[in-house]
């Protein structure tokens, strides 16, 4: 075996090194977008770095992170700072709970997930013989010790997989590694629609504890999903960090993969697209607007990458939230209450309630108050 330092471009010739030299299995996990979760690292948070009173289901603050909750405790979620020491990571996602539930109802759940499009998964050649195993691996802290479930959902066919690992140490940084078997039963729809979900539960009612954990993959069954799972709900001293999140094809992990934040940002960008907020930064400019029918203001926006489907709208719907400025004159409007014309490139939107310039007045569209947002959304 040759010393790493001793290898050299002049100690390998062309054709020395072919594919039968590697062992199968031998170089796991080398592709790039290995990772198929995306923003694993907590970096993009579009919405909101922190958002308090949670009590339903949304996404909240962490960019593709989303928040299942049924009747389970009031929660804190932010884009922390605290990071497992030396890893490269700069933020976590945090729970923190604030209003405790000791005795959850029997449907009661609590589940951060991530879902994805089926498109993006046939290499994984779920239901056939040749199915892939998936690796996750993740950074993970907490004040409350003891059993967490990690599950794998199917959602075209009603399938899960669950594995438990445990909080040994409390607030202290653990990696967690866990593996799922390839499933050879149902295969996952190439489209655009969600087909896989991957879920970190954090508390969960008897609905979905009372029977044995489904470790291997099979029909869903509510009461196999979260066997085991403590209650984080049951103590407002309680909290629940994750990073480093990432999902790969294989049976082993490998490092984490740090995307550029311009790539990170334009998949996030995919599924929500922030492109006016004046909540968690200044950026008031929407962009340029016509009137071309009476009381009818109509701007376009175009898209960095094509998103996932027909985006909706979100916004902050209120009075005088908005401004349209032409020639010298502000029309307020409180937001769009119609799309003209919608696609995942670009779409037209419209306010035809608010406005008193004449048709064919152009001028600049933009966010007036403080509290005022618009983003475009395509979400799983």
């Amino acid at each position: 075996i040759m010393a790493i330092d001793k290898v050299t471009s002049a100690s390998i010739t062309d054709g020395t090194i072919t594919s039968s030299d590697l062992a199968s299995g031998a170089v796991q996990n080398q592709s790039a977008f290995k990772n198929i979760i995306i923003n694993g690292d907590m970096s993009i948070a579009q919405r909101a770095t922190s958002t308090a009173s949670i009590t339903s289901t949304g996404y909240h603050t962490v960019d593709r992170f989303q928040t299942l909750i049924t009747s389970l405790g009031t929660w804190t979620q932010s884009q922390s700072t605290t990071v497992p020491s030396g890893q490269g990571f700069a933020t976590s996602l945090k729970m923190d709970c604030t209003t405790a539930d000791a005795s959850p109802a029997a449907s009661d759940e609590l589940i951060i997930r991530q879902r994805f499009e089926g498109q993006n998964l046939q290499y994984l050649k779920k239901g056939t013989s040749s199915a892939e195993s998936l690796t996750l691996s993740f950074w993970v802290r907490s004040n409350k010790t003891g059993t967490y479930i990690a599950e794998l959902f199917d959602a075209d066919n009603t399938r899960h997989i669950n594995k438990s690992y445990t909080i040994s140490s409390a607030d202290t940084w653990e990696k967690k590694t866990i593996t799922f078997a390839g499933d050879t039963t149902g295969a996952l729809g190439n489209d655009n629609a969600v087909s896989l979900i991957v879920g970190f539960w954090l508390a969960a009612g008897s609905n979905y504890t009372s029977g044995t954990l489904q470790t291997s993959w099979g029909s869903n069954t509510a009461a196999n999903r979260a066997v085991g799972q403590v209650n984080l709900a049951d103590s407002t001293s309680n909290e629940w960090y994750v990073t480093g999140v990432q999902l790969e094809a294989g049976t082993s992990a490998s490092d984490f993969e740090f995307l550029p934040v311009d790539v990170n940002s334009m998949r996030c960008f995919r599924y929500y697209y922030m492109f006016a907020d004046r909540v968690n930064s200044d950026q008031r400019a929407i962009g340029l607007g016509v009137v071309h029918y009476v009381n009818q203001l109509t701007f376009e926006i175009s898209y960095p990458t094509p998103m996932r489907a027909n985006p909706s709208i979100d916004q902050v719907y209120a009075t005088d939230t908005y401004q349209f400025y032409h020639n010298t004159t502000g029309d307020d409007f409180d937001g769009v209450d119609a799309i003209a014309a919608v696609g995942n490139r670009k779409t037209l939107y419209r306010n035809s309630t608010d406005i008193s310039a004449s048709v064919n007045e152009c001028g600049q569209v933009y966010v007036k108050l403080a509290s005022g947002y618009m983003a475009s959304d395509a979400e799983l």
